[in-house]
């Protein structure tokens, strides 16, 4: 056991991916299979390879690749990479295989896709399943989002026919009942993601809609994977309650949910497509697919953020180590830049996500508006100014730039 526990170790993988490997192969009867199996899930993943065959735009490698010079923004892995090449049989493969995966595995999903963003997932899932048919959706979730993305618009250019059932502030589910005709194709949820509607309120859930037949489609907006957050130490924070999480959401019933890569889930620009796998490769056919495709760039991002997820290393995601950092350790930080007056102060989720939420927060603050100054340094420094004060929030800003911060604040003031 202990050499099966070190050949696995030796894959790189997370330990939920090794799980599933071990139980597979304990599944087959065949336990020593367990290395070879995880080593089958390493070699799906985007991973460096020497492009020794003469062709300089590979397409099954990434085409054209990137220098080293680009590092940190380029991952290693989609320098050069086996983007569209099937390691273990030597032929081309999927793009989409190398996340998809990992997606299923951190989702509960049975199938995903990703595209260039949240916006292309939502009009991809209509256009495909809806296309001339019926969409029903409550008159309080017809959302706009930052760029003019509005849900109305997008389900007028997909083709499909918009059916406004309830009110505002009341969407019942007898109101989606009694809309439903044979036309119907999808019932579609939007989480509000950048507004609130509080006090005379009510909202179907995702179980009662899928009670009434029609696939259901939940546009969860912000990212957020598991409600449980696994890959924090100390479960979910106080803020997230009530966020949507695509795991949750996929467990009461619906069959998709979309979700963008760059918000709660930390990762690059993208939109996520999971749920049901028919659904799922009926969008992955249709010709807007390709279109709305990603990069290596974004999927060999999308990929270590993932992996990280898996890993439980919430350290490894910017978002999560910025996000939970307690406010202490920012108030000594504040106290040892020794330029500025520490201040308390808040911080805010933004991107759309977290409507009015404040998490504390500790800064700097300097009298005066001196942003300007701030954007002309070296490496430009973005503040804020509340009321007559230039307040530097340190929740968003590297310890290893609290000393380039300092300079910019001293030479400002």
């Amino acid at each position: 056991m202990d050499a099966l526990a070190r050949s696995l170790s030796d894959t790189g993988l997370p330990h939920p991916l090794l799980v599933d490997a071990a139980r597979e192969a304990i599944a087959a009867g065949d336990p020593g299979s367990a290395a070879e199996r995880a080593e089958a899930v390493s070699r799906c993943l985007l991973r460096p390879v020497i492009n020794a065959t003469g062709v300089l735009l590979h397409t099954n490698l990434g085409r054209a690749p990137l220098g080293a010079s680009l590092e940190p923004a380029v991952p290693p892995a989609v320098r050069g990479a086996n983007l569209e090449l099937d390691l273990s049989t030597g032929r081309r493969g999927s793009r989409q295989s190398h996340v998809a995966g990992l997606l299923e595995r951190a989702t509960g999903c049975e199938a995903a896709l990703v595209v260039n963003n949240g916006a292309a997932a939502v009009l991809l899932v209509l256009t495909t399943l809806a296309s001339d048919r019926a969409v029903v959706v409550s008159r309080g979730e017809l959302v706009e989002i930052g760029g003019g993305f509005r849900i109305p618009e997008v389900l007028a250019t997909s083709n499909a026919r918009m059916v406004e059932v309830g009110t505002t502030n009341r969407t019942r589910l007898s109101d989606y009942s009694a809309a439903l005709t044979d036309d119907t194709a999808l019932l579609l949820k939007v989480h509000q993601s950048n507004y609130r509607v509080v006090g005379f309120t009510e909202s179907a859930h995702v179980g009662e809609l899928a009670s009434l037949g029609p696939p259901v489609v939940v546009d969860i907006g912000s990212g957020l994977l598991d409600e449980r957050t696994p890959w924090l130490s100390g479960g979910p924070p106080p803020w997230l309650a009530g966020e949507p999480a695509a795991r949750q959401t996929l467990e009461s019933g619906a069959a998709l949910v979309t979700f963008s890569g760059d918000k709660l889930l930390g990762g690059p620009q993208a939109g996520i497509i999971a749920g049901r796998a028919d659904l799922v490769s009926r969008c992955a056919r249709h010709p807007l697919a390709r279109a709305l495709r990603p990069g290596g760039l974004v999927l060999g991002a999308l990929q270590e953020t993932l992996l990280a997820y898996l890993r439980r290393d919430a350290a490894a995601i910017p978002f999560w180590r910025m996000a939970t950092v307690e406010v202490e350790e920012l108030r000594r930080r504040a106290a040892g830049v020794g330029v500025g007056e520490p201040v308390d102060c808040a911080s805010v989720a933004g991107g759309g996500s977290l409507p009015g939420l404040e998490i504390p927060s500790a800064g700097l603050a300097l009298d005066g508006d001196h942003t300007a100054a701030l954007r002309a340094n070296d490496l430009p420094v973005i503040a804020r100014v509340v009321g007559d004060r230039t307040v530097a929030d340190l929740r968003t800003v590297d310890p290893a730039d609290d000393p380039v911060l300092g300079k910019a604040l001293s030479l400002a003031h």
